[in-house]
Order: structure tokens, then sequence, then C-alpha cells
């Protein structure tokens, strides 16, 4: 019965995981009077894929997002294993305030930092313009991976880097040619964090950024359903496709997740 019980419960759960996709996948192959239509697709159509492409700027959006997400991946993956591997390796003074300061920064919610962060992009000349928006998903990004890249790096031998030192390779050079090659799992983990902060991202990309030539896909989504229109087909048909590269970086990186997520759990 407890068996029974426990499979009874994990199937409701999946059940209802999986029918808001579902949903949302069968509402944008409807036409758009029948988007509240609770059967079915009837009426097969992808009107609402080519009204996306073709009358939006949504490729625009895309290009933007592309940009913005391909940057802050490259950049918070290097800083982030950069510094988990300087706190994970070295001692200096200052380490520990470092660390407590990238913690803190978790703590505070998004609607808190809107404001500071916006007249601080303001002063920089940086609103409506793509390393602003850079520059704030870093620093949502930096601090939760910098923590689990050190927790991975404390998992790798320090014979390694000792080994490299022998070698004559320096600090960088030991942590470049040698650690960070078995830190891979860590890496795709940081890798698919940081792309998600950015490509999923609506409150900042919606604050900083004006003008729909300049918008990201999140903050582009939001001119299908507002107070004057609701073109649910169009949404629905956007969220798809804006899932789709979403799930093949999931799919790239989705061996290591466990691994990389676990780093640090145990020491030897």
């Amino acid at each position: 019965m407890a068996s029974l019980g426990l499979h009874l419960t994990l199937l409701a759960a999946s059940v209802v995981a999986v029918l808001p996709p579902l949903w949302l996948l069968a509402t944008s192959f409807k036409p758009k009077t029948d988007a509240f239509d609770t059967s079915l697709v009837k009426d097969f159509t992808l009107g609402n894929y080519s009204h996306v492409v073709r009358d939006t700027d949504f490729l625009s959006w895309l290009q933007n997002s592309l940009v913005v997400v391909g940057l802050t991946t490259l950049i918070g993956v290097f800083i982030s294993a950069t510094t988990g591997y300087a706190v994970s390796r070295f001692r200096f003074p200052g380490m520990r305030p470092l660390m407590w300061m990238l913690l803190l920064t978790q703590m505070f919610p998004v609607a808190v930092l809107i404001v500071p962060l916006y007249n601080l992009l303001a002063g920089l000349g940086l609103l409506n313009q793509p390393v602003g928006l850079v520059v704030t998903y870093l620093t949502v990004a930096v601090p939760f991976c910098a923590w689990m890249m050190k927790g991975y790096f404390d998992g790798i031998p320090v014979e390694i880097d000792e080994a490299g030192r022998v070698d004559g390779l320096s600090p960088f050079g030991t942590f470049w040619r040698l650690v960070l090659p078995l830190a891979k799992p860590g890496l795709a983990v940081t890798a698919f964090y940081t792309f998600i902060t950015g490509w999923g991202e609506v409150a900042y990309a919606s604050a900083f950024m004006t003008g729909e030539e300049n918008l990201t896909l999140a903050g582009g989504l939001q001119t299908f359903v507002n107070q004057y229109t609701s073109d649910w087909g169009a949404l629905t048909a956007a969220a798809v496709i804006i899932a789709v590269p979403a799930a093949i970086v999931f799919g790239l990186v989705q061996r290591h997740l466990v691994s990389g997520l676990t780093a640090g759990a145990t020491k030897s």
C-alpha cells in the first residue's frame, strides 16, 4: 500500500508538471479563436509561428538575447572559475569577507535591486545597451557559481597543482592546463546556470531595455499579451521557440549536471 501510494503521488505530480508545457505546445498550433479550447488541436495550423517570425521583431529579440546570453555565459564561466579556484587554493587578505559578500548578494530579491541597478546603469550610460544587461546578469550568476566552483575545486587534489608548479607552470598555467580540464562537470553547471539566468530573465530585461528593437526574448513576450491586446497564439508559439535553445543546452550538459551540482558535498 505504501508503494502504491508513493507511485500514485509521483504520477499525479508528473501530470501536474507536464500539463502546462503540453497546453502551451498544443495552443501554439491552434487558431487564435481556439486558444482557450480545452480540447486538443482540432484545426492544426502553423500560422502562429509564421506570424511571430514574419510580422514581429522576434528575430531582433533573438539576436539581442543571443548577444547578451553569449557574453554573460562566457564571462560568467571565466570569472566564476577563476574566483572559485583562487578561493579554494590560496589564502589572501579579505578572502573571508569576499566569500561572505558573494553569499550576501544572493539574499536580496530582484524587486529590491531594480531601482539601484537602474540608477547605476543610467549613470554609466548603459541603459538600452546589451552590455548593461550582461553586467546585471553577471551580478546574479557569478556569486552562486563562484561558491559552487569553489566546492568543486576543493574536491580536486592539491597534489595536481604542486606537480604543475614543479614542472615550471605559473599558478594560472596550472589552473588553465591541469585543473580546469578536470572541472568539466562544474563548468557545465556554471555555463547552464548563467545561460538560463540570461535566457529566461524578465524583470531586468523589461526595466533596463525600452523600445521593441532593444528587447530581449523574455521582454518581447510581454508585447503579445498586455492591457490592450491578447494574442495568446503568438505568445505560446514564441514561448515554444524560446524553449528550444534551452532544451538543447540542457541536453548537451545534462550528463554533467548531477556530478557538478553534488561536487563538494563530500571530501576525501
